[in-house]
């Protein structure tokens, strides 16, 4: 007989190939109705950014399509990112469901670039992002974003001064370039750079979001050590250049965030051939080869993927349009997506089995 619970026993074996167990079993099957033969049901993915999407659909329908009398098999698919687990002595920001750093172990190697694209790229597949421009010394992100002239408002709140996000490409944008001019310099200690660090987090009216993304200084000092210590972390990814010398920095880096307790989701290496515009079947490896694939496979860290330097992705960044919103086709826009998918995967998987 054709009825719901047929239905939900064929789906049963039926695996989230992440997390490896079965769709029903994480209520991820819902709605199920039945109709002339026409069988219905909503597939809840854990993140708007699944990475296997079409897959899990491809699967479900055709377990369903085993039993007998169905003629057509439709799937509705939404999304429902689950929450980071709240920490005692770390206190997490109302409605935003994970936070997660992109660093680097130096500068130069494209971090604001990966951060500012992964989130865009986040947005475009239907999450709620925000982004903290957390390198107070050279805050790029609202060039990046196309804010580079926006304003930020701030208001009062019950709690002091509430800054109301800049907004651009489907993302929120807090930086240290809104609040001051565009060529002062900012000569502070740590303390201060703490304070202003905490304020992007709990003094923002970031609304409800699936992601929030904070673009970190280079290295492992004042910043690293505030954010790890102020919020529970969704975790943090390298950002790297397949050079010895950005690699053995970026192994600094991703020992500070294990040794403060934040998981490392990977390391992205960017740079890693040069496409030229004029000839883009040819690759040339301008910092060498290989380097992030040697580093994760050394440190069992997942390598989340790799990322070509085009011309168009520096172009990009300088007019406020990134690539993977400009040039979504372009070998480095695809690239991202794909990490961006990456990310919002391993951090499903991390919220569900910290729950």
């Amino acid at each position: 007989m054709l009825d719901t619970s047929s239905v939900l026993e064929v789906l049963r074996p039926v695996q989230d190939p992440e997390l490896r167990k079965s769709l029903v079993e994480l209520n991820m099957i819902r709605n199920v109705t039945i109709n002339n033969g026409t069988v219905s049901f909503t597939l809840v993915l854990t993140t708007p950014a699944c990475p296997l999407r079409e897959f899990i659909v491809e699967d479900c329908q055709k377990a369903v399509k085993q039993l007998p009398g169905v003629a057509e098999v439709l799937v509705d698919v939404t999304a429902e990112t689950p929450q980071q687990k709240s920490l005692p002595d770390r206190k997490g920001i109302d409605r935003v469901k994970n936070i997660l750093a992109i660093s680097s172990g130096k500068g130069g190697v494209g971090k604001s670039t990966v951060a500012v694209n992964v989130a865009v790229a986040l947005a475009q597949l239907g999450a709620k992002v925000g982004l903290i421009d957390a390198d107070i010394y050279g805050p790029n992100a609202p060039t990046m974003l196309g804010l580079a002239d926006a304003k930020v408002m701030v208001q009062q709140g019950s709690q002091g001064e509430v800054l109301e996000p800049a907004f651009n490409h489907g993302v929120k944008l807090v930086s240290m370039a809104f609040l001051i001019d565009p060529d002062q310099p900012v000569i502070w200690r740590g303390p201060m750079l703490n304070g202003v660090i905490r304020q992007f987090l709990y003094q923002v009216n970031w609304g409800e979001l699936d992601y929030l993304i904070v673009d970190m200084p280079p290295g492992t000092g004042d910043a690293q050590l505030t954010l790890a210590q102020s919020v529970p972390m969704a975790g943090a990814v390298i950002v790297t250049t397949p050079q010895n010398v950005a690699l053995l920095d970026s192994r600094r880096g991703l020992k500070m965030f294990q040794q403060l307790g934040v998981p490392v989701l990977g390391i992205v290496e960017n740079m890693s051939y040069f496409i030229p515009p004029d000839l883009p079947d040819r690759h040339y490896d301008l910092f060498g080869s290989g380097g992030g694939e040697k580093t994760s496979k050394e440190l069992n860290i997942p390598l989340l993927g790799c990322i070509p330097l085009e011309i168009p992705l520096r172009q990009g960044g300088d007019r406020g349009l990134p690539i993977v919103a400009a040039e979504p086709q372009s070998a480095s826009a695809q690239a991202l997506v794909a990490i961006a998918k990456a990310i919002a995967g391993k951090v499903s998987i991390a919220a569900l089995s910290s729950n």
